[in-house]
């Protein structure tokens, strides 16, 4: 439908004038003018304060300095330490009531962090020991640092498959275990510096490159070569492929048949149903959280039960063996910094820091959310690299908050970072006196935990959510988890972050451009698509720009704008129509410009005024108009060339056309 303007029309103001559609048969009646409003620029201010508001903007959109606002000096200081150590604002207050709570979560993820973290060092390919180490030294520094009152913190199985995978593609820890332990320990660094320094130079933003779609592709690409990699173990082959993709993984399988053990099969799989059963018990009924949080270390204490006594029987069951008790030693003399694999070393921490702080971020912010409170992003990313910087000098490797562990600790009631100080605690008193009874700890176990710790991964549910609500982002959730699969987890990574700056170019290089229509009976003008009801102007065609206008997108739009008119010419001939005459560029969703876009749109102008066409700008906001009129090309546009709403517009062009002869 078109809207007749040529008659008496009006839409609905907000100041109650309105234009009424009058038809051939009304009698003509005096309708009040719209009023037109002048589109005002924003207040004047000089270069060094548009360059700190922007950078304010940019770096502290959480204004973290409002508190020190009308304080006195020991006020600052207070405030000063209880931002920087945030125990100094819980630890005032805590109680006897708090401890109880937090002693039993903290004993409780204990339960899981002791074989989760063994079997995460396995998956490193590091000694098991360090698993322990990574679950003392770290969780002792968050609780001082970090704002999460819920995140255990300690080895995470997707940085440890990262770690083991890129190490090993360079580095064999069975033929130079000296040269990939300090390998391990200066990634650790690395990544720690990397990760702290992005929360104290406010650039968190940076991690944000990684979308939702991409890490649930990649996620569920490394459960996968997580857990068949872990068919090495529960099948007993000896001899197995140090690849990570799925081909030469399942190729090794089946070409090491006569290595398989029945030993290893029996008891992996039984303790691999086991633990799955107990996963199952816990999802579906969260109050018996306990069980799935005390499989773990039950079925470490059963298996190695279990082949001490037929130990004369099992030969071919793997062992963990003897495993050193004592305290994390110093390992700041193995950092490498100077030497042919530095840049293995520090490709391997910014892969690992960015995966490991993605995550724990992530979980932060999840249970942070359900508790009704804060994590503050720059102070966590501070937090975690300032753990793994010192974990890096006592015998530690990467960790951050993982998922499990943080679950467990929430569920089992855990009201600040002390359950993790209570953890620590519990593997301290393990490295000091249990360790001689992980001696015949089966391998098989150890794969059979991390599987179940890694099946939660794959969020099947979230893939398809994903092909609902946005094929793109299903695409690239495929693509990531497909890299994964089939090349390496480092460039799977590498994939899913290409995968995510393309999407972001794609949005700013093609925004979407809409036409509008008038809504009946009131000043709103909407998609004509999305708006059935919504009404074209006659001689008018309204477009809507979508995004800001860049050099990157601003010969796009000059080509799509010009098809638009182009089309627009072509429905009102075929329609036999009024003439089109102008055309209305919405902008308020224009929400910036800069020099190429300004040149765009002045091109834009020229090429319709030669085809007897006239462009005008609606609602251009503050720091576009002020561009705008900086750049002198509002002069060219004229009086009728800038209205505050596209209301206002087709009134008062509409009213010039009428008074014309």
């Amino acid at each position: 439908m078109v809207v007749n303007f040529n008659r008496v029309e009006d839409l609905a103001c907000n100041n109650g004038c309105s234009m009424k559609i009058q038809s051939d048969t009304e009698m003509a009646m005096p309708v009040p003018a719209m009023e037109i409003h002048k589109v005002q620029l924003p207040p004047e201010r000089t270069t060094l304060q548009k360059l700190r508001h922007r950078l304010s903007e940019i770096f502290f959109p959480d204004d973290p300095l409002h508190r020190f606002k009308n304080q006195t000096c020991f006020m600052k200081l207070l405030l000063a330490l209880q931002y920087l150590f945030p125990i100094f604002q819980w630890a005032p207050l805590y109680n006897l009531s708090l401890l109880r709570s937090d002693m039993i979560s903290g004993l409780t993820i204990a339960s899981l962090a002791i074989p989760q973290g063994i079997s995460y060092a396995k998956l490193a390919n590091l000694p098991p020991i360090l698993g322990l180490y990574s679950s003392f030294v770290p969780p002792l520094i968050y609780s001082l640092l970090g704002s999460s009152r819920h995140l255990g913190v300690g080895p995470v199985s997707i940085a440890s498959l990262v770690m083991g995978s890129m190490l090993t593609e360079t580095i064999s820890y069975t033929q130079d275990p000296i040269l990939y332990l300090k390998m391990a320990f200066t990634a650790t660094f690395f990544a720690g510096l990397f990760q702290s320094s992005l929360g104290i130079l406010r650039l968190g933003f940076v991690i944000d490159f990684l979308s939702k779609a991409t890490l649930v592709g990649f996620m569920a690409g490394a459960a996968i070569i997580v857990s068949l990699q872990q068919l090495k173990g529960l099948l007993g082959i000896v001899h197995f492929t140090n690849k990570m993709q799925i081909t030469p993984v399942l190729i090794s399988v089946f070409k090491q048949r006569e290595e398989w053990s029945w030993q290893n099969l029996l008891l992996g799989f039984s303790f691999l149903l086991f633990l799955l059963t107990t996963r199952h018990i816990s999802l579906r009924k969260p109050k018996l959280f306990w069980v799935s949080a005390a499989a773990p270390l039950t079925s470490v204490i059963l298996s190695t039960i279990v082949v001490f006594f037929l130990r004369n029987k099992t030969h071919k069951i793997a062992i963990i063996g003897e495993l050193p008790k004592g305290l994390n030693p110093p390992s700041s003399n193995m950092l490498y910094f100077n030497g042919p694999y530095l840049a293995l070393a520090l490709k391997t921490g910014l892969v690992t820091g960015i995966l490991s702080l993605t995550e724990g971020i992530a979980v932060g912010r999840t249970f942070a959310a359900l508790k009704n409170y804060q994590v503050d992003g720059n102070k966590e990313m501070m937090a975690i690299g300032l753990m793994n910087i010192a974990g890096s000098c006592s015998s530690c490797y990467v960790t951050s908050g993982s998922f499990s562990r943080s679950a467990v600790n929430f569920n089992a009631g855990a009201q600040t970072a002390v359950s993790n100080i209570i953890m620590a605690s519990a593997v301290l008193v393990t490295l000091l006196f249990l360790m001689p009874l992980f001696y015949y700890t089966p391998n098989v176990v150890l794969g059979a935990i991390i599987i179940t710790a890694v099946v939660g991964l794959i969020d099947y549910q979230a893939a398809y959510k994903l092909w609902k609500v946005d094929k793109l982002d299903f695409l690239a959730c495929l693509c990531s988890f497909f890299g994964v699969l089939f090349i390496s987890v480092p460039l799977g990574l590498g994939i899913a972050v290409g995968i995510s700056v393309f999407k972001i170019l794609l949005h700013v290089s093609r925004p979407n451009t809409l036409v509008l229509g008038n809504i009946p009976g009131t000043p709103i003008f909407h998609n004509l698509n999305q708006y059935r009801e919504a009404l074209r102007i006659p001689s008018f065609i309204i477009l809507a720009v979508e995004s800001p206008i860049y050099f990157a997108n601003s010969t796009y739009l000059q080509e799509r704008i010009l098809r638009w008119v182009r089309e627009e010419e072509e429905r009102v001939k075929a329609n036999n129509e009024s003439t089109l005459k102008c055309i209305i560029l919405d902008m308020t969703a224009v929400t910036a410009i800069d020099t190429s876009g300004i040149d765009t749109l002045c091109e834009l102008r020229k090429v319709l005024d030669k085809r007897s066409l006239q462009l005008v700008l609606a609602n251009p906001v503050g720091n576009v108009m002020e561009k705008l009129h900086q750049s002198n090309i509002l002069d060219s546009f004229g009086l009728k060339g800038v209205y505050l709403t596209v209301g206002e517009a087709v009134a008062d062009i509409s009213s010039s056309w009428k008074a014309q002869p």
